[in-house]
């Protein structure tokens, strides 16, 4: 038996179209193991039935849904019996820091399922057709605006639905989550600047307490590791979209020391920043780190 999860991983963007698909107990390949999502997962379920599992909570099939898997959880698709959709697959770095960013939903450690109204199937297909087609063409000048703008289009439909089906009796973890859509806010606008969870609670008018809590409850990660994660998906998207140096990239993540920034990024990514500038590009690991 495996001593740890497996961790599925991705160079940034991938869309797959299903159609008629089996898993599990209706298809001979049988399910896959249980695996860790080193990305965020969107799936669109046009018609189907089955379940998985999303951190061990069982999420039945529903047809016009999509389902939203957050990077770090654990999924297994055990059963699915003529399912037709898509999976788009995405990384923090494509993913805008401002109002696109969905880290909110994410975030959440709860399974996310949003019901599509039928009125706007046809648009949410065509832009997920839209997407497929970018991923499949030799990247140009152009493809990562692209795909930003219509990764970005689809998670504010999906927004946009969510809240829509919200009613007067809110969720459960509503307090929270309202707690970490603040917090989300005022991190894109200080990590580079302020690492400390102090300035964060004192920003939101809640005791430090409360907002380790809370932000523990609903991503099952403290102030002080959300803070480190931005800083360094910040330093991520930069080395891959950019051509600043290391230092200057260290710099715009708020480090003042490239060295240390260089052993951080090192520990999180396993690989030291320009090697991984370097991999993402396609040009195989660097010689050296700058």
């Amino acid at each position: 038996m495996p001593t740890d999860l497996a961790v599925d991983r991705i160079a940034a963007l991938e869309v797959l179209l299903v159609e008629d698909a089996s898993f599990g107990a209706d298809s001979e390949r049988g399910p896959r193991a249980p695996h860790r999502h080193d990305y965020h997962e969107l799936i669109w379920t046009r018609r189907g039935d089955g379940h998985h599992l999303i951190d061990g909570e069982v999420v039945e099939v529903q047809p016009n849904t999509v389902t939203l898997i957050g990077r770090g959880q654990v999924h297994v698709f055990e059963r699915a019996s003529g399912l037709s959709g898509a999976v788009v697959r995405f990384g923090d770095e494509l993913v805008h820091g401002d109002r696109t960013n969905p880290g909110w939903l994410l975030g959440s450690r709860a399974a996310r399922t949003v019901v599509v109204p039928p009125g706007d199937v046809p648009r949410l297909e065509a832009t997920i057709e839209s997407l497929a087609a970018e991923t499949r063409r030799p990247p140009d000048a152009g493809s990562v605006d692209l795909q930003r703008h219509f990764l970005s289009a689809l998670l504010l439909w999906v927004e946009r639905w969510y809240e829509a089906t919200r009613t007067q009796q809110r969720d459960a973890d509503d307090a929270e989550l309202q707690l970490y859509r603040r917090f989300v806010d005022v991190l894109e606008r200080d990590f580079a600047r302020h690492h400390d969870a102090r300035h964060y609670a004192d920003a939101l008018r809640v005791p430090q307490a409360a907002l380790s809590r809370a932000l523990t409850k609903v991503t099952g990660r403290g102030t002080k590791e959300l803070i480190t994660d931005r800083r360094m998906l910040e330093a991520a998207r930069l080395l891959r979209f950019t051509d600043l140096t290391v230092g200057e990239i260290a710099f715009r993540a708020g480090f003042s020391d490239q060295l240390y920034f260089s052993r951080a990024f090192k520990r999180r990514h396993g690989e030291a920043p320009m090697a991984y500038r370097e991999q993402l590009r396609g040009r195989g690991p660097a010689a050296a780190d700058a």
